[in-house]
C-alpha cells in the first residue's frame, strides 16, 4: 500500500490511524499472495451494529499498490494532498448531516470512500474498515493479501453522544502504557469517553501541585500493599493526548466526600478530628469522610479541582459522592451545595454518581447510575425525578455493565456483590427505558466501569472487559431496533479472531458461538 500525505493537526490522528490499519498492508509488498481472497465480511456483521448496512456490487479487492487518499474541504481549507495511487481508499469530509459522529462508508470495486461532517466521524467509519477487513491485519508480522471489502455502503451514527468506560486506577495503580493499551481497545468500538476513578480509599494517583502528599504518600499502596503509584501531571497529559487522538475524551474523577482515606491519612488537617488516619489496603467501602464543616476542606477541594481542571480539556469532572455513609445526609447535602460552584467556577460541567440526586444536582449536571435489579423504588424514583426536572443520566446498572462482576461463580477474577453477570445479561437491556419513571429523553449515554480491586496487569482488565464492552458500546452507539442478542451473540464471536491477533485477553463465554479452534 503506497502512502504519501501532507495533512493539517485536525485530521492528521484520523489519517494516522487509517494508516494504521493500512500498515498491514503496506507491509505486504514483499509477501506473496495469497492463493485466493477470502470472502469479504459482511458491511453488517461488525460491532456495533451499523444504524444502515446496505450490501450491494461488488467488493474491492486492497492490494499493496491501494493508495489512502485525504481530500480537502472549506471546513478544514487542506486536509492534504493526495496519496499515491489512483482509486483506493478515500477520507473525505463533507457538511451532509452526519453530525459531530456519523459517516457513511461506500465500497466498490474503484474504491472506498468513507465521508463525515467531523473528524470523529471518519475516525469512527474508519474503525468500522478495520472490522471489514481480516483480523490478521491486526498482527505485527507480514500478511498475504489481497484482501476484499465488501460492496454497498454503510450509514451509521451513534444513539447517544457518551459512551463510556471507566477504568479504576485507584485500588490498583496502571501505568500510562496499560491505560493507553485499553484506551485503543477502546476505539476500536466507537467508545468516546474514559473516565478515570484517580482516587479512592486506596489510593491517590493524580498529582496535585498545592498538595503533594497526595501522591507521594497518599499514593505509595494499593490493595493487598501494593507499591501503588501515580501519574504525573506530565503523565496525565500524555493520556489526555493520546485519548483525544483516538476521540475519547477524558472525564477525571476525584470521588467525595468519601472515598477519601488516602487524602485523610496524607494531612492530618483534612479530618475532623485533627488526626490522620493510616493508610488503607483494604477493600470495604463507606468508612472515610472529609470534614465538612472545615473551612479547609473548601479549600483542599479548590485547589484539586483548579488543577486537575486546568489539565482537563474536556467538559466534565466528576465528583464522585457515593457510598458516603460516614457524611450525614445534611452534611453531604451542604458539601454537594458548596463544591458544585467549584466545578464551575473552573469551566466544568459536573458529574456525580446517583447518589447527587439526593442533593440539588446544578443545572446541567450528569447523574450517573449505577444502581442494580434489586436497588429500592424509592432510591430509582428519587434519580428519575430528576431526571424529569433536567439532570442528564448516564447508564452504569452495576448488575449489567460493571465489568468487574463475575461471568459466573467459578470466575477467578472480579467480585459478584452486584450478581452474576455473563454476556448476554450485560448486553439485553435497553438504556432508554430501563429507569422507571426517567424520561427516555434524559439518558445521555452509557458507561461500563471496570473497578480494580482484583485486578492488576493488563490481561486482567482484557479478561473481564471482554466480551462484554463491545456489547455496551453497542448499546450507546447502535439504534434501538438493531437489538438482538441473537444476531449480536454472532457479529461478536466474529471479534474473536480480531481479539487473538492483538493478543488480547478474553473470557470465551458458552453463551457465543466462537468460531472453531
Amino acid at each position: 500500500m503506497r502512502r504519501h500525505h501532507r495533512t493539517t493537526p485536525r485530521l492528521t490522528r484520523v489519517l494516522g490511524s487509517l494508516l494504521l490499519v493500512a500498515a498491514a498492508g503496506a507491509t505486504t509488498a514483499g509477501a506473496a499472495p495469497a492463493p485466493s481472497a477470502a470472502a469479504p465480511t459482511p458491511l453488517a456483521r461488525v460491532v456495533p451494529a451499523p444504524a444502515q448496512a446496505q450490501p450491494g456490487g461488488r467488493p474491492y479487492r486492497v492490494t499493496w499498490a491501494t493508495g489512502v487518499r485525504v481530500d480537502g474541504s472549506a471546513e478544514v481549507r487542506r486536509i492534504g494532498e493526495y496519496l499515491a495511487g489512483s482509486g483506493g481508499i478515500r477520507l473525505h469530509l463533507a457538511d451532509d448531516g452526519f453530525g459531530a459522529e456519523g459517516y457513511r462508508l461506500t465500497s466498490g470495486p474503484a474504491g472506498v470512500t468513507i465521508t463525515a461532517g467531523a473528524p470523529a466521524g471518519l475516525f469512527h467509519g474508519v474503525q468500522t474498515l478495520r472490522q471489514l477487513l481480516p483480523a490478521s491485519v491486526e498482527r505485527r508480522s507480514v500478511q498475504p493479501g489481497p484482501w476484499r471489502i465488501a460492496g454497498g455502503t454503510v450509514e451509521d451514527r451513534p444513539r447517544y453522544a457518551y459512551r463510556g468506560a471507566m477504568l479504576d486506577v485507584a485500588r490498583h495503580f496502571f501505568t500510562v502504557g496499560q491505560v493507553k493499551r485499553y484506551i485503543d481497545q477502546l476505539a476500536l468500538y466507537k467508545i468516546n469517553t474514559l473516565h478515570l476513578h484517580l482516587s479512592d480509599d486506596q489510593g491517590w494517583r493524580i498529582a496535585v501541585d498545592s498538595w503533594p502528599r497526595l501522591t507521594t504518600y497518599g499514593g505509595s499502596t494499593q490493595v493487598g500493599g501494593g507499591k501503588g503509584g501515580y501519574f504525573t501531571k506530565a503523565d496525565y497529559q500524555e493520556i489526555v493526548r493520546y485519548a483525544a487522538s483516538r476521540y475519547l475524551e477524558v472525564v477525571p474523577e476525584i470521588d467525595m466526600p468519601g472515598h477519601t482515606n488516602a487524602a485523610l491519612a496524607s494531612y492530618a488537617q483534612l479530618n475532623c478530628d485533627g488526626t490522620a488516619p493510616p493508610l488503607y489496603t483494604g477493600t470495604q467501602v463507606g468508612f472515610s469522610s472529609l470534614c465538612v464543616p472545615k473551612q479547609v476542606t473548601y479549600d483542599f477541594v479548590d485547589d484539586v479541582i483548579r488543577e486537575l481542571a486546568a489539565l482537563t480539556p474536556g467538559r466534565y469532572l466528576h465528583i464522585g459522592g457515593d457510598e458516603a455513609h460516614s457524611t450525614s445526609h445534611a452534611d453531604y447535602v451542604k458539601f454537594v451545595d458548596r463544591v458544585q460552584p467549584v466545578v464551575a467556577k473552573y469551566g466544568k460541567t459536573v458529574i456525580g454518581w446517583h447518589q447527587l440526586t439526593g442533593a440539588t444536582p446544578a443545572k446541567g449536571a450528569l447523574a450517573q447510575y449505577w444502581g442494580v435489579e434489586g436497588t429500592s423504588a424509592t432510591e430509582k424514583a428519587q434519580v428519575a425525578k430528576a431526571a424529569q426536572n433536567g439532570t442528564g443520566l448516564i447508564l452504569s446498572p452495576a448488575d449489567r455493565v460493571y465489568l468487574d462482576m463475575k461471568y459466573t461463580a467459578s470466575t477467578r477474577l472480579g467480585t459478584k456483590w452486584a450478581g452474576l453477570v455473563e454476556v448476554r445479561r450485560s448486553y439485553d437491556w435497553n438504556p432508554g427505558s430501563y429507569l422507571p419513571g426517567a424520561p427516555a429523553s434524559a439518558v445521555r449515554g452509557v458507561e461500563a466501569p471496570l473497578w480494580s480491586e482484583t485486578l492488576t496487569k493488563s490481561s486482567d482488565i482484557e479478561y473481564m472487559a471482554f466480551p462484554r464492552l463491545p456489547g455496551a458500546a453497542e448499546l450507546g452507539w447502535s439504534p434501538a431496533a438493531t437489538h438482538d442478542w441473537d444476531a449480536y451473540k454472532v457479529r461478536l464471536a466474529a471479534q474473536a479472531p480480531r481479539w487473538d491477533a492483538l493478543g488480547m485477553s478474553y473470557y470465551k463465554s458458552p453463551q457465543v458461538p466462537w468460531p472453531a479452534g
